[in-house]
């Protein structure tokens, strides 16, 4: 296993290192730049120049990066042009918020993946199927922004069981049920498109073992098809299923974005959405390497996983 985990790391630094390149790039060829911002719309172009030069903006691209890259190792990350205060203070606060969103998140859809599987293949009857089909379509289908809509609507404005959006005035971790109930709504936004994606690996990795010979010669000696799959064939399915949830997870960090800027949650993605729109180079520099990052890891522990449970993944490499 150590082999196996050795061998896939050197992978992992050059994809976070074309990244950090591509991100500190692409940022730069947004229109305005920073010292528009900060200058306002009558600043001179002397003036324009002169706040290029305090941000260090004037040097070369190499020059730069490298300055960046040795901030980020010696975290120091800097400040923020227009969101304002440290920008370690500023991740480390979102981190927290975006975390719980996203584990709240990622366990509502794998609940969601195994009650769609486990029963598209116990109860194997038209009726059954054609509900599950409905629901991951409908699921996978509707934008992230209208459903999280129609759940502020319903739950937060028509009935209001629920806070429409916002964080616990108390602080996340004073009263848990309280934060929950904040949580819940933009959680289940998150989750409903990476559960309905999962469900599909999910359940064509069930179908597939209930095919092996395993499954078949249990159902001949009288073995009930619930107790092969829940007992046998969906341990054999986790495998090839767990690089899927590396990339829902992903998915998760992704969509989180836009679901923290449509509830008001104070995450790192409606910080990235504020850095973006403030065109605050700094931040979302690292926001994005950031994400980037947390993408790899986890795929990485997906991999490394699948590897775990599949003694031929890591033998095919040696």
């Amino acid at each position: 296993m150590t082999g196996y985990l050795l061998r896939r790391i050197p992978t992992a630094i050059l994809v976070l290192f074309v990244a950090s390149v591509l991100i500190f790039a692409i940022v730069r060829l947004i229109p305005g730049g920073p010292e528009s911002a900060l200058a306002g719309p009558d600043a001179t172009p002397e003036q324009l120049a002169a706040i290029r030069h305090d941000l260090g903006l004037d040097r070369g691209f190499i020059a730069q990066y490298a300055t960046w890259i040795a901030g980020i190792f010696t975290f120091d990350l800097g400040k923020s042009y227009q969101v304002g205060g440290e920008i370690s203070s500023l991740v480390s606060f979102g981190l927290v918020h975006t975390i719980l969103l996203t584990v709240t998140a990622l366990i509502l859809a794998v609940l969601l993946a195994l009650a769609l599987s486990l029963s598209a293949t116990i109860y194997d009857n038209r009726f059954v199927n054609s509900l599950v089909t409905g629901v991951n379509a409908v699921a996978i289908a509707v934008p992230t922004f209208v459903v999280s809509t129609l759940l502020i609507l319903v739950f937060g404005v028509k009935f209001r069981l629920l806070p429409a959006g916002g964080t616990p005035p108390d602080g996340l971790f004073s009263q848990p049920g309280i934060t929950a109930q904040y949580l819940l709504l933009p959680a289940v936004a998150l989750a409903l498109p990476a559960g309905a994606t999962l469900a599909r690996f999910l359940t064509e990795a069930l179908r597939t073992e209930l095919r092996q010979p395993y499954a078949t010669t249990a159902r001949a000696l009288g073995v009930s098809k619930r107790d092969i799959v829940i007992h046998s064939a969906l341990r054999n399915a986790l495998p090839p299923s767990l690089t899927a949830l590396g990339l829902v997870t992903g998915g998760l960090l992704g969509g989180a974005i836009l679901v923290e800027a449509i509830f008001g949650w104070p995450g790192l993605g409606l910080l990235t959405e504020q850095g973006i729109f403030a065109r605050d180079y700094p931040l979302v520099q690292v926001l994005v390497l950031l994400s980037v990052a947390v993408f790899v890891v986890l795929q990485l522990l997906a991999d490394v996983l699948h590897a775990w449970l599949d003694p031929r993944i890591r033998l095919a490499g040696n």
